[in-house]
Formats: C-alpha cells, sequence, structure tokens
C-alpha cells in the first residue's frame, strides 16, 4: 500500500476514532485502525466489538492494499505534524509515515487479526430517514441520565423508539429519567409497528460526535443484532443491548398539580451556589416552597449551611422537597429555553422538569425527590 494524503483531512477522521478505541484491551488488534486504500481513496475502520466506525477521505493512491495501525499513535503524529502532504506506505513488514522532512516507522499487527464487522443491508426499504437535528437534540438531553455501571446492563444504554410519525429516546439510572420526542416526517404506514432498539451509552457518546458537524438528515437501520447509523458517509455500527428496557411510561406522574416556573440561568446559579455548602455524598438542595417564592437552601454538620431565594409567581400552598443538585444541574445545561418549569405533586412523589417554549421536541424530565 502507498498513498498521499492532505493532513487535514487525515486528521479529522482519526479525531473520530479516538473514542472508540480502547487503548487497554487484551486483543491488541482492537488498539489499530484498519486502513484501506482503493482507486482515489482511503478507508479507515475502528471497532471495540460493541461499537464500530467506517470512514474515509480522499488520497492519492499509488498502490492499493490494506494495513492496520495503532489508532492513537497515529492519531499523535499526524496531529504533530505541519499542514503538509503526508506520505503512507508499506516498508518490510512496518508502515512508513513521513511528510516535509520528517520520517517515521511504526510496527503495524496482521490485516487478517481484524475482526469482521456485520454489514448494513443492500436493501433501501430497510432503511429510515431521520432529522440530524431531532437526533441531535435528543441525544444531548438524554445521554447523561445513562447510569454508567449498573448491573442491569440493560440501564447501561437509552431505548429509542421509532414510530411512523416520531421517534423518542429515554435513559434512565434508576433516580432520574429523560425522555425526549421529536416529530419526524411520518410517511411511513401508520400501522407499522414502533420499532424499538436499546443504544449502548458508548453508542450516543460517538453519535453526537459524529453529529457536530454538518447537516445531512440521518439514515438509520436496523439489522439482527445490530444497528447502523450513516451520518453524512461515516457509518456507525453498535451492538443492540438486550434486553427489557422498563416501561418507562408509567414511571411519568400525571397528577403533578403545582407548577411553577424558574428563570433558567438563576435558578442554575442559585443551585451552584448553595450545593457547594450540600453534603459532599448526597448532594442534596431543599427546595422550600411558599407564596411568591422559592428558597432553595442546603445545610451539612461538615461545611455549613447556603439559602438562596427566587421570586416565582405561585400561589399554591407551601410545601419542601429535597433533590439531588447534580441531577438538578444536569437538566438545566441540557436546556436552552430561557424558561423551566417544576412540576409537583408532593414531597414524596416524583418531580418532573420540563423546557417551557421549546421548538422542535418535547422534553420530559422525571426526578425523584430525596429523602433527608
Amino acid at each position: 500500500m502507498e498513498l498521499v494524503v492532505t493532513k487535514k483531512d487525515l486528521l479529522r477522521e482519526l479525531q473520530l476514532f479516538q473514542g472508540i478505541v480502547e487503548r487497554k484491551n487484551t486483543i491488541p488488534i482492537l488498539a489499530n485502525v484498519l486502513m484501506e486504500a482503493k482507486g482515489k481513496q482511503v478507508s479507515f475502520l475502528a471497532t471495540d466489538l460493541e461499537v464500530a466506525l467506517r470512514s474515509r477521505c480522499d488520497a492519492t493512491v499509488a498502490k492499493s492494499g490494506s494495513l492496520t495501525l495503532p489508532a492513537k499513535k497515529f492519531y499523535e503524529i499526524i496531529k504533530s505534524l505541519p499542514e503538509t502532504d503526508i506520505r503512507i506506505a508499506e516498508d518490510k513488514g512496518g508502515v512508513k509515515v513521513a511528510a516535509d522532512r520528517f520520517d517515521s516507522r511504526m510496527q503495524t499487527l496482521p490485516r487478517e487479526d481484524f475482526p469482521t464487522l456485520p454489514e448494513a443491508s443492500a436493501v433501501p426499504t430497510a432503511t429510515h430517514t431521520l432529522p440530524r437535528t431531532g437526533i441531535k437534540e435528543m441525544v444531548s438531553k438524554t445521554q447523561f441520565a445513562i447510569t454508567g455501571e449498573d448491573t442491569r446492563y440493560f440501564l447501561n444504554g437509552a431505548l429509542f423508539v421509532l414510530r411512523p410519525d416520531s421517534m423518542s429516546l429515554v435513559a434512565t439510572d434508576g433516580h432520574r429519567l429523560a425522555l425526549v420526542t421529536v416529530p419526524r416526517d411520518g410517511k411511513a404506514n401508520k400501522d407499522t409497528e414502533d420499532i424499538k432498539a436499546i443504544l449502548p451509552k458508548k453508542t450516543l457518546g460517538e453519535l453526537g460526535r459524529l453529529l457536530a458537524e454538518g447537516d445531512d438528515d440521518i439514515r438509520y437501520e436496523r439489522g439482527e443484532n445490530h444497528l447502523f447509523f450513516d451520518v453524512g458517509g461515516r457509518l456507525l455500527i453498535s451492538r443492540m443491548i438486550d434486553g427489557q428496557f422498563p416501561a418507562y411510561e408509567r414511571v411519568i406522574p400525571k397528577g403533578n398539580d403545582k407548577h411553577i416556573e424558574f428563570e433558567r440561568d438563576r435558578l442554575t446559579n442559585a443551585v451552584k451556589r448553595v450545593a457547594l455548602l450540600s453534603n459532599e455524598r448526597s448532594r442534596a438542595v431543599k427546595f422550600q416552597i411558599e407564596t411568591g417564592k422559592v428558597d432553595i437552601t442546603s445545610s451539612s454538620p461538615d461545611l455549613g449551611e447556603a439559602r438562596e431565594t427566587l421570586p416565582v409567581e405561585y400561589s399554591g400552598e407551601g410545601m419542601q422537597i429535597c433533590f439531588n443538585a447534580q441531577y438538578v444541574l444536569d437538566f438545566l445545561s441540557a436546556v436552552t429555553t430561557d424558561v423551566v418549569a417544576l412540576e409537583l405533586k408532593d414531597e414524596v412523589s416524583q418531580a418532573v422538569m420540563k423546557p417551557v417554549g421549546a421548538e422542535g421536541y418535547e422534553y420530559t424530565y422525571v426526578i425523584m425527590p430525596m429523602r433527608v
């Protein structure tokens, strides 16, 4: 294999693989990216056996072929080079990477050791077109609510539900639940069943990264055990989590009759300040609700106590409820509306937070109160 590629093009693709490739793994080949040069392009593939990414960029190929290179070190070398053409060529059991006056030789691992990955179907009817902005909203507003290390492995992902006229993404860690629903152009048959799949947390992270640039819609396909997302010509392949996601609809309370609206920035700053003196383990902050105001308070035997008062339009009965400050802040940093609403029933039932005046999506954030 022998090719020349510009630094800018190569770096942009290699950057996308850094989150997928695991440095510490028991299978050495998984630390490598597979490169295949053919025609006027070089294509790349990396996987950790749960998530994989295929991408490509233009190149001047003098000799077709394929090889593998350590993804992290290859990226670091390319990043350190000046903006110029980069020459890559196989060389006596290694790979030469050169540019300007820089010359290097990297170790490779056999191409045959690289795992074979499932292919997307060639049948166009199996694919769905999804709006990019909608998927972006869904990922950014739910991925933080996925648990990191729950033994109930089905909670280590988010449930994706595709309906003819809408799509939803829902994540929960047992203490809070984030649900985003986005309309889609329902040209499909209204009688078709909902398509459901649990996406791993890592898949959502990588999907979010791919969605950061470009504005094309996404092509989505569900295989037997894998999901395929084509984002601007880059293909993200993800294993599905096999399991039964909790019946999330039952968790969303229907009878929350107390409604309070806050300026998002003021609430964010108040919770941040008050949480500084909260118990470091529980991160508990208390909302004391009275006519015309909400006092946000915290106290810790080791640190002290804090209080901030926010004026609100509220004339219902007084009550107090306690939340984990981080859970509240996660929601507030995910939404972009100027005003947010808190809907409550009593001190022990789930509360609901929503953005007020959001366009293009519906967002419901359920948060369990703490008993302190």
